[in-house]
């Protein structure tokens, strides 16, 4: 269950977000900022709802998990944005926001009456914010986009995977809930400066661009040596020291490798792992004695760790070489890391209260003042309709009743 040491966090306390988001990208915005204790209420369809729920009329979530993920923490009032009574009242909302977010196809929010020049006029307070695939101004403009089509189109994919094979998509969601956080960021410095001059600011990220920024190491690869940033399989993109990588641990399952890296920021890191290990005369050998002549007979190095890390399992590994003072990592599995108690212990991972069943996930994992905030559950569908109409817009029980009878919800 959730530990005792989790808190209802206040830092947003009276920050109202109208969530306007699907999928991935935008609501791990929007749920940052519930995170850290605003009200956000998200906007859904009355039949179908985020398609993040793959819910289809007449039928139950088949994946309810995904939404989980991205919508902890939130409330939910369905709207029917095309009639005219729902786009009216989400017009009021707006006026009493102080955030909306929204990542909708190219050129849909305006269709719907809901573009940054018809709202600013609402609610000049309003931090509005876009979350697209490609930037105003890209030739792409109009594209649609995912995650992976952000890390195809934003560089990541070209530096990982093999050398001499295909590009590979990370396996991480950076394009989504990269892009996302970059974006809550964003909000935060926003409303900060609305404290200063009470007036809102209109805030765009393109998923293809945020890639960029988390590419700067690659950048500054190209930089330096004049061509492309390469892909190096397990190797660090640097490719300035060795060893550097994956390393084969006992009983040789798919994940049973060990992360080693030695800096060549710090060369005792050389040294250290070769005393671990067993082979000392190799500090001063020629062909390992420096960081360019250790690049230069890699393969014959990852051959002499390797030997050592097959004898080991990958946490005896781990422990063995950072406890040396050498920087190490096994590659644990999600399997592996769901089911590790310390992350529970410490509120790292914690137990949604769902009507739908309890459900383990990750929670915001920046501990203030030694403790991380609180989950509470996605909302079911509409769960929030009677709660928010009445608190944000003052409609009672009978005005929810005929908003349901107009199928405006």
């Amino acid at each position: 269950m959730i530990s005792d040491t989790c808190q209802e966090l206040q830092f947003l306390t009276g920050i109202r977000v109208v969530d306007f988001t699907q999928f991935e990208a935008g609501p791990s915005c929007t749920e940052a900022l519930a995170w850290l204790g605003a009200e956000v209420v998200k906007i859904e369809n009355p039949k179908t709802g985020d398609p993040a729920r793959r819910v289809l009329p007449g039928k139950a979530p088949d994946d309810p998990w995904y939404f989980h993920m991205f919508n902890a923490n939130k409330k939910s009032l369905t709207l029917d944005l095309k009639s005219p009574r729902g786009l009216a009242l989400a017009k009021d909302l707006l006026e009493k926001a102080d955030v909306t977010v929204e990542n909708m196809a190219p050129g849909t929010i305006e269709r719907l009456g809901l573009g940054y020049d018809d709202v600013r006029k609402l609610n000049p307070r309003l931090i509005y914010c876009s979350i697209q695939g490609f930037g105003t101004g890209s030739k792409y403009e109009k594209g649609l986009a995912f995650d992976m089509i952000a890390q195809a189109a934003g560089g990541m994919m070209s530096v990982t995977g093999e050398p001499d094979r295909p590009p590979c998509k990370p396996g991480p969601s950076f394009g989504d809930t990269g892009t996302g956080m970059l974006m809550a960021i964003t909000i935060l410095g926003a409303l900060h400066e609305r404290q200063r001059t009470g007036k809102g600011r209109r805030l765009q990220v393109a998923m293809q661009d945020a890639m960029l920024h988390y590419m700067r190491t690659c950048f500054a690869v190209q930089a330096r040596t004049g061509k492309a940033a390469p892909r190096r399989g397990p190797k660090s993109v640097m490719g300035a020291n060795a060893p550097s990588g994956t390393y084969q641990c006992k009983p040789n399952g798919a994940n049973d490798w060990v992360y080693i890296i030695t800096s060549r920021a710090n060369p005792e890191h050389w040294a250290r792992l070769m005393k671990l290990i067993g082979r000392e005369e190799l500090i001063d050998d020629p062909r390992f004695a420096t960081g360019e002549a250790r690049l230069r007979n890699e393969a014959e190095l990852d051959a002499i760790i390797t030997e050592w890390t097959r004898k080991h399992t990958k946490e005896e590994a781990m422990t063995l070489i950072s406890g040396v003072g050498v920087p190490a990592g096994a590659v644990f599995d999600t399997m592996e890391l769901h089911s590790d108690p310390s992350f529970e212990k410490r509120g790292i991972m914690q137990v949604m209260d769902h009507p739908g069943g309890p459900f383990k996930m990750p929670a915001w994992p920046v501990r203030v003042d030694g403790a991380p905030p609180r989950v509470t559950a996605s909302p079911l569908l509409g769960q929030h309709n009677a709660e928010v109409l009445n608190t944000w817009l003052g409609l009672g029980a009978d005005d929810v009743a005929e908003l349901k009878r107009q199928g405006v919800m």
